[in-house]
């Protein structure tokens, strides 16, 4: 049996935000993973890799929908609060709540970095 090469195959090395693009396009305006598959020139099997690794890498939220963006909170004038009387040390400072994928609930300090947080999200998601 004689193999002919019809071509020279290529190997193409894709970048974390460029596969995170074509995962985030699967959906948008309706386009289904064949079709965004297609558009690319890549297999379904490659954009559903992608997705797992891009959750893997904390790139993407389990739930599609979810966004997170900075917030920062300015109180005005008028509803500014008194100073409280407590020593500072025994004030509890609020915790930020965050229900994860897995159905755990993670409360932290609103001063934790974000390079911690991140890091700790990702450990209780995998354990």
């Amino acid at each position: 049996m004689r193999g002919d090469i019809l071509g020279l195959e290529r190997r193409r090395r894709w970048s974390d935000k460029a596969k995170l693009e074509i995962v985030l396009s699967v959906g948008a305006d309706g386009a289904t993973v064949t079709q965004v598959a297609q558009r690319h020139d890549v297999t379904r099997q490659q954009i559903y890799s992608w997705r797992h690794e891009m959750k893997r890498k904390g790139l993407l939220s389990a739930f599609s929908e979810a966004l997170f963006l900075p917030v920062e909170l300015e109180m005005p004038a008028d509803l500014a609060v008194p100073a409280p009387s407590v020593e500072p040390a025994a004030a509890h400072p609020s915790n930020i709540e965050l229900q994860l994928a897995n159905g755990r609930c993670l409360r932290f300090d609103p001063a934790l970095d974000t390079g911690t947080l991140t890091r700790l999200i990702r450990i209780v998601e995998t354990a």
